[in-house]
């Protein structure tokens, strides 16, 4: 039975799915979601994420939610598929569980606010807010810091192999590069080379593609 990806290609969770998805070479059928009526809000896509939020995901017949669980689920079952997205290590697969909660719970809630603030309430019509802006970005910085740190020591972030740890980081990266935060990054020399590889993956590329479509 075919894979499913249930939302919007823009949305930076669903970027994230559909990046994994390339990266293993794997067909799945992209399922729209009209979130500016609310159908994420309700019937059927609610029974397919309790939660509301894309994306939601289908292969055969178990159904996921929540992009990091989904990507896991992609990257173990697929392992002879595509890119391997996992270290064989159980100490390497530990570092780069370590880097996949350090973008869950400290890159993305902070970049997730720049992208916000800079680039998607002006889209609204709305007014930036300076001083969330200001405090982001000195919260990214500081975090970058880090990220320049483990990347002196290693190609990726999970170690000399491009992981899921890695993988996690392209939306955000790619929406924030838009914006005038870009110059945190490029003020890294290992961060930005980094971000380069990063983004520069034909698996990416492709995920683009469809947001072109």
């Amino acid at each position: 039975m075919a894979i499913k990806v249930h939302g919007p290609i823009m949305s930076p969770a669903v970027m994230r799915v559909v990046a994994a998805l390339k990266e293993k070479n794997l067909e799945f059928e992209l399922v729209p979601v009209n979130m500016q009526n609310g159908d994420h809000k309700k019937e059927p896509f609610i029974t397919l994420n309790p939660f509301g939020q894309v994306p939601a995901f289908e292969d055969g017949d178990l159904k996921l939610f929540e992009s990091r669980a989904i990507t896991q689920y992609i990257a173990h079952t697929y392992a002879d598929k595509g890119s391997q997205l996992l270290p064989n290590d159980p100490k390497k697969m530990a570092i780069m569980s370590v880097w996949m909660e350090v973008e869950a719970q400290k890159f993305d809630p902070v970049g997730s606010k720049l992208a916000y603030e800079i680039a998607i309430k002006p889209m609204m019509g709305k007014v930036t807010d300076d001083a969330i802006v200001a405090e982001n970005e000195e919260k990214m910085g500081k975090l970058l810091d880090v990220y320049e740190a483990r990347l002196k020591e290693s190609k990726y972030l999970g170690g000399d192999s491009f992981t899921l740890a890695d993988l996690h980081h392209a939306p955000g990266l790619h929406y924030l590069f838009g914006t005038k935060v870009k110059s945190l990054f490029d003020a890294r020399p290992h961060v930005s080379a980094w971000c380069a590889d990063v983004l520069a993956r034909p698996a990416w590329s492709k995920t683009l593609e469809l947001n072109k479509q």
